[in-house]
């Protein structure tokens, strides 16, 4: 739906006054989040929380596709899309388990945990279907992958493998009742659930790290964490997150449009 002129001009505006000052605040010495000790391993709210915010944001500003709740608009191929997950997920391995910025013990903390909460993404998205009463498919346990992979991000080394577990399936679930249920409600076109998926699970994972890193659950918490006090922190940091995201898209989406427009022509 979008011009790619418009898309470059966006990319542009929303690394300089989104990206960047998310990823400092959270990942530099010296940013406010940094400083109060928000946990965000691989980037839960300055990856996907930012990305699927201003995704919203972007689908908002383009208008619905051509057609959209009117006709079926399947996905193109299911065999591309199998492969597509499958690359997304060996593609984590390399900026979760990186996100250590070593071979160490927190490197392959970060690897089992991103195998098994998105193992359990996927099997969790299939027996929500199941338990809808639809048949459990394949773009389903494709979608709960990437839930159990936006989930884990945050928590990839702040977690045990059991909490991984269940942050993945738990975000899996809410992701699948966002995206079948809400987003109808809703009416706006996110066509690749950016923010049905990557948002939602992004926001679970991005709180939730609160909780895996408690050692109770397994996590890497000493014996005075307070799960309280995090929970705070986390809610913070979610929340300047999809504020940040929300206005710092809609400015640079709407200086795109004022420059080239967005939505290319209905014969294009």
């Amino acid at each position: 739906r979008v011009k790619f002129t418009s898309l470059m001009i966006f990319t542009v505006i929303w690394l300089t006054i989104v990206y960047f000052p998310m990823a400092h605040m959270v990942w530099s010495a010296g940013g406010v989040f940094f400083e109060m000790g928000a946990l965000d391993f691989a980037g839960g709210t300055v990856v996907h929380i930012n990305a699927g915010v201003s995704g919203l944001v972007g689908c908002l500003f383009l208008g619905k596709r051509i057609g959209y709740l009117k006709e079926a608009l399947p996905p193109h191929s299911l065999v591309m899309t199998l492969i597509g997950t499958g690359l997304l997920w060996v593609g984590w391995f390399g900026f979760n388990a990186g996100s250590a910025l070593g071979a160490n013990g927190t490197a392959g903390l970060a690897m089992v945990n991103t195998l098994v909460a998105t193992a359990a993404g996927g099997v969790a998205w299939l027996v929500a279907e199941k338990v809808a009463g639809h048949k459990s498919t394949l773009l389903g346990g494709c979608s709960g992958v990437i839930a159990g992979l936006v989930a884990i991000t945050p928590a990839a080394a702040n977690a045990g493998p059991f909490g991984a577990i269940l942050l993945g399936a738990i975000a899996s679930v809410i992701a699948f009742y966002f995206v079948t249920t809400l987003k109808a409600k809703f009416g706006f076109d996110d066509t690749a659930d950016v923010f049905g998926i990557h948002g939602v699970a992004g926001i679970i994972g991005s709180i939730g790290v609160a909780i895996t890193y408690a050692p109770f659950i397994g996590g890497p918490g000493d014996a005075d964490y307070a799960i309280g006090a995090q929970l705070s922190t986390q809610l913070l940091a979610t929340g300047v997150a999809i504020a940040w995201a929300a206005i710092g898209s809609a400015i640079a989406f709407g200086i795109a449009k004022a420059i080239n427009g967005l939505r290319v022509t209905d014969a294009e």
